[in-house]
């Protein structure tokens, strides 16, 4: 078992953004995460973690960015997902290991697009019943049978556990995936996500604010309209939007006619507050 770092410290916030294999977002998600306060920031190839040059244990705000993992070949981040799940640094437990000792440890998973997908396809997300590495949902093709590059509006869930949501009500985000519709492994997960309040962010329309399958407001035709889903600990999320590429107000698709929205970095903000122990219940 790792030691539990920053006991005898104040808390702070540690992040590590990991690439490698076909992400492409890392540089956008360190900056997000910057610019929410995080105290350090680490940008960490997979490799690095193979040869010991780096350890999950020194973070605890791990970030899996978007991009294309293996080229998205058997399906997206089905690849990583083996590679995550049998993998051992040259010294140290297995790395699957590792990432659960963090989340034990109270530390932050946060899974975005392509990130999202390994999260699913790990087992990481939802967790029904702590069922920890065993997959109860997927992400599969989009039902437009087309990649999806579009702002959409979002819906946070007030009920949820979600760390990252707190205190938010309706985002405007961008989504860039082929892969986002997501898929239960049956009626009853699907619906136990719902009244568990693990769907933490929903497509909505922007008429009326209420979730939808409507396309294009619901890019890939997910069931309930579902964006992003938490575990019940609420320290583990994954979305399918791009909180990263909203952290400047001329990130804005219409902010040369005046129109604004809440920033993506808030997502991050939440998290770096919540390692530093501000608003814990």
């Amino acid at each position: 078992m790792y030691r539990t770092p920053f006991s005898s410290q104040p808390a702070r916030a540690r992040a590590l953004v990991l690439t490698g294999y076909g992400t492409n977002c890392e540089l956008e998600c360190a900056h997000a995460a910057r610019q929410a306060g995080a105290d350090s920031v680490e940008i960490a190839h997979f490799a690095d973690l193979i040869e010991a040059r780096i350890f999950l244990r020194d973070f605890n705000f791990l970030i899996f960015p978007g991009g294309f993992l293996d080229g998205d070949d058997l399906g997206a981040a089905q690849a990583a997902a083996q590679r995550w799940r049998y993998s051992r640094p040259r010294t140290g437990d297995p790395l699957v290991e590792q990432l659960l000792e963090r989340v034990a440890a109270g530390g932050l998973i946060l899974g975005v697009c392509n990130g999202f997908q390994l999260l699913v396809k790990l087992g990481l997300l939802p967790a029904l019943d702590d069922a920890y590495l065993e997959r109860q949902v997927s992400l599969a093709h989009n039902l437009s049978a087309r990649f999806e590059d579009r702002w959409c509006h979002l819906l946070a869930n007030a009920q949820t556990p979600c760390v990252f949501t707190r205190g938010l009500s309706r985002l405007y985000l961008p989504v860039r995936h082929g892969e986002g519709n997501l898929i239960p492994q049956n009626s009853l997960v699907l619906r136990r996500l719902r009244e568990e309040n693990l769907i933490a962010l929903q497509y909505v329309h922007p008429d009326t604010g209420l979730p939808t399958e409507e396309y294009p407001h619901n890019p890939n035709g997910s069931p309930l309209g579902i964006a992003g889903l938490c575990d019940p600990s609420g320290r583990i999320f994954g979305l399918m939007p791009h909180p990263e590429a909203f952290s400047h107000p001329t990130n804005h698709p219409g902010w040369t006619r005046g129109e604004t929205a809440p920033l993506g970095i808030q997502v991050f903000a939440n998290a770096v507050r919540y390692l530093r122990g501000e608003g814990r219940a």
